[in-house]
């Protein structure tokens, strides 16, 4: 009897590792040039001129991907389109160009991996890929305050928090654009600090102070990653 309770404790416990490790998970942090938790008004007076560009950072606490192991690696993805990136976001520019930063402790198999990933969960192809950068990329996220900081190199430098009743102008904000990519769970917030360069984009800009971020949680089953990737 108490070998037959071991063995399933066993199967139990090898059945969860098992589920945990084909699920890629982690935070995420994403800021725009134009605010996400607004209202209608607001968002109109920026359609066609703000938002075209944005910088979307994945800290991965666990899973693999084509067989590797990509838990405590960091990601990052810095956009510039043509259009405002709005409901329909990366899809809404006729053009766009974006580069791949990738945390400078990951060797060659994750590296391969996580632009992978990168590319997967924004939709990008890689004719839309001006570059591939290392970095380190140091992220903190504060799951109870909901506050995150990103330190990516010499590229961005991000501080944001949840958006609050104070942060409403008119009454009638929501969080009017979607996230650029799918999440678990995510609110709009504010960028308390928000500086992004990318050379090989021809852009620089600066966001502080403005409604312009989403911090999230993401999950991803990984057989649906190496599914899409072979489509």
């Amino acid at each position: 009897m108490r070998a037959v309770i071991l063995s399933s404790i066993i199967l139990v416990v090898s059945a969860t590792a098992a589920t945990a490790a084909d699920r890629v998970s982690g935070t995420y942090v994403e800021v725009r040039t134009c605010q996400v938790y607004t209202g209608p008004c607001f968002a109109n007076g920026e359609v066609g001129s703000a938002g075209k560009n944005a910088i979307m950072t994945w800290q991965i606490h666990g899973g693999r991907l084509a067989g590797v192991d990509l838990t405590g690696q960091s990601v990052a993805v810095v956009v510039k389109a043509s259009h405002t990136l709005g409901f329909k976001g990366l899809d809404n520019a006729a053009t766009k160009k974006a580069v791949i930063i990738i945390d400078s402790a990951a060797d060659a198999q994750e590296v391969f991996a996580l632009k992978e990933f990168a590319l997967l969960q924004t939709g990008l192809a890689d004719a839309d890929i001006a570059g591939l950068h290392r970095a380190k990329i140091k992220m903190q996220f504060d799951v109870a305050k909901v506050t995150a900081s990103v330190q990516i190199g010499d590229y961005a430098r991000l501080q944001t928090r949840k958006a609050r009743k104070g942060d409403c102008i008119c009454s009638n904000e929501s969080a009017y654009y979607p996230p650029l990519t799918g999440l678990q769970g995510f609110v709009p917030g504010v960028t308390i600090e928000g500086e992004v360069k990318a050379r090989r984009l021809g852009t620089r800009w600066s966001v502080p102070d403005s409604r312009t971020a989403y911090l999230g949680t993401f999950e991803v089953d990984a057989a649906e990653l190496r599914l899409a990737e072979s489509l």
